[in-house]
């Protein structure tokens, strides 16, 4: 009498075996379609109780065919019932086969090496996700150090108080008033009149700057009024934004970066 053997598939919890092995080692004379067709008559359901499946066939040289054949994964619920309602002594023995494999499967080492295999898994997946966390947080940690330069920069100039001359904000960014003047007048922020920067109208009323007048000696030693234009904090911030977009960082990200 020839050894049963049925391949079974295991997903986690759900096992399988192939509904045209079990047909093949049923000797079912009928066609491996017509027979699963008349079968699904006793009312097994797809995807419940049984899942279609297409795969490859080959030819003896090994060049696929040009149609796949198709295969259904059956529970081993359904396996039993299709072996019991065969009524051959062949579908007896594979149906004793099964209950053996059920009996094997719930046995309390079986049970306790599912578990431990479980545990592992569970192990695994927590060490993954820890390292994916360190490598996630030094990643922030890389973004935080790159932009705390620029925290720092904008934190520098709200701290500060008073206005101030074109010349410090200039200085920031290692450049001379001349050049960062130029640069806002021909970026449309300001322009000059006599020896005065004033801002385009735009930006007039956004406290960005502000005019004071002081009296000082001219060179026949009379005194004479002047006035000089100077930049709020607000007005360094704007300007910090404005040179950003161009590329333009001052020296603190600069050295930083």
């Amino acid at each position: 009498m020839n050894e049963i053997s049925i391949a079974v598939r295991y997903n986690n919890d759900m096992r399988t075996v192939s509904g045209r092995e079990l047909h093949k080692v049923l000797n079912v004379r009928t066609q491996y379609s017509m027979w699963f067709d008349r079968m699904r008559e006793y009312g097994f359901i797809e995807n419940t109780d049984f899942f279609t499946v297409t795969k490859n066939v080959y030819r003896e040289d090994g060049r696929p065919m040009p149609q796949k054949q198709i295969d259904h994964n059956l529970t081993i619920d359904m396996a039993k019932e299709l072996c019991m309602i065969q009524r051959t002594e062949i579908g007896n023995r594979c149906r004793k086969y099964f209950l053996n494999l059920e009996r094997q499967w719930n046995s309390p080492d079986a049970v306790m090496a599912r578990a431990l295999q479980i545990a592992d898994q569970k192990l695994e997946l927590a060490n993954q996700q820890n390292n994916n966390l360190i490598e996630t947080t030094a990643v922030q940690a890389k973004q935080i150090e790159v932009m705390k330069p620029k925290a720092d920069y904008c934190d520098m100039v709200l701290h500060s108080e008073g206005l101030m001359p074109i010349s410090t904000i200039a200085k920031d960014y290692g450049k001379s008033a001349i050049w960062l003047n130029k640069w806002l007048h021909e970026h449309g922020i300001q322009y000059k009149q006599g020896q005065v920067w004033l801002p385009y109208q735009k930006y007039a009323d956004r406290g960005y700057m502000k005019s004071k007048t002081h009296t000082v000696y001219d060179k026949n030693g009379d005194l004479t009024a002047k006035v000089h234009s100077y930049w709020t904090q607000q007005g360094r911030i704007f300007v910090y934004h404005q040179l950003k977009k161009e590329g333009i960082l001052p020296l603190i990200e600069q050295d930083d970066s």
